[in-house]
């Protein structure tokens, strides 16, 4: 009997306290409404941050803040800080990519049950398991937009919202030609394919070229130039490869033909320095494009970072 209203006490309190949060939560953002303070913006990570920075700019009266900083890199792992719920417990909004990249994100909503969180992957068809979309230019354009609106919707006042829009529209041109400068190596790709019954080399069926990717944001890359991935790894600061796995691995390379593995260089350098001494293989270290510095062009400056290597790799083989 006393085990059971221990129980229902230590309940009760659990529901006060949450409740006394959510009220004076509450309370905060009526407090800061009424004043005229700041709308405060969170962003959850580097690529949702640079997003947000693009479509703010210089307007006044708004204030953006990063959740866990421009080196963390992806979020699979992060653990909520006290500092990032201080930031969290005066945000207006929350900015986030989804998918299942933050980890935390029940325990916000449940923290903080008046926040406006925007899942910035939310209007797109993600890749199986995969939420790595900012990869994608023409998702990562889809998730400005995203972003774009739900400020302007969440952000009461007019002038902000009317400079929301133009500073995404801008951004977005930005963006387009990037989108159009990979969209014609694509092209490029599928025109310099050797003829059915021509070909010194294996590629996928409908002509495609296969390709190894040592990380699973690559998947985005791969589909939007139509490279077919023969197999994958994803390789991290914990994970240790097997001599089993770079056997197997040399034995797929030469079944499927590849020529091309996708590779981030702080993490897949030593796997595909072994690749390259056993195959005849063509490895492009790629930027996934979740640390850098706060420079608002940092994510168009990595992509074409990330689409010159491409061009090179591809285009121009023979001229490392």
């Amino acid at each position: 009997m006393m085990k059971q209203k221990y129980i229902f006490v230590s309940v009760l309190l659990l529901v006060l306290m949450l409740a006394g949060v959510g009220l004076t939560e509450l309370y905060v953002r009526q407090e800061r409404a009424e004043s005229g303070e700041a709308f405060r913006v969170v962003t959850s990570f580097y690529p949702m941050y640079i997003a947000a920075e693009n479509i703010i700019g210089s307007c006044s009266g708004v204030e953006l803040q990063d959740l866990s900083g421009p080196q963390t890199g992806c979020m699979h792992d992060y653990q909520l800080t006290t500092e990032d719920m201080v930031k969290l417990s005066g945000a207006d909004v929350f900015i986030v990519n989804g998918g299942g990249i933050e980890n935390f994100l029940s325990d916000v909503a449940k923290q903080y049950p008046d926040l406006q969180m925007v899942y910035a992957s939310e209007p797109l068809e993600l890749l199986e398991d995969n939420a790595h979309a900012w990869m994608s230019i023409q998702d990562y354009m889809t998730q400005v937009r995203a972003i774009a609106d739900a400020l302007v919707r969440f952000d009461k006042n007019k002038s902000h919202g009317e400079l929301y829009k133009k500073n995404s529209t801008a951004y977005l041109e930005k963006l387009q030609k990037l989108k159009e400068r990979q969209e014609q190596l694509a092209q490029a790709l599928r025109e310099e394919l050797p003829q059915e019954g021509h070909a010194h080399e294996k590629t996928a069926a409908g002509g495609t070229k296969q390709a190894v990717i040592f990380h699973e944001a690559f998947a985005y890359t791969a589909r939007d130039l139509n490279l077919a991935i023969a197999g994958s790894m994803d390789l991290d600061e914990e994970r240790q490869v097997s001599a089993g796995e770079v056997a197997d691995m040399l034995k797929l390379i030469q079944e499927h033909g590849v020529q091309l593995i996708l590779a981030e260089e702080l993490y897949g350098k030593r796997m595909c320095e072994t690749l390259q001494k056993e195959a005849d293989v063509k490895v492009v270290y790629l930027d996934t494009c979740v640390r850098g510095d706060y420079h608002a062009d940092s994510y168009l400056n990595a992509m074409e970072e990330n689409l010159a290597k491409l061009e090179q790799a591809i285009l121009n083989p023979a001229n490392p």
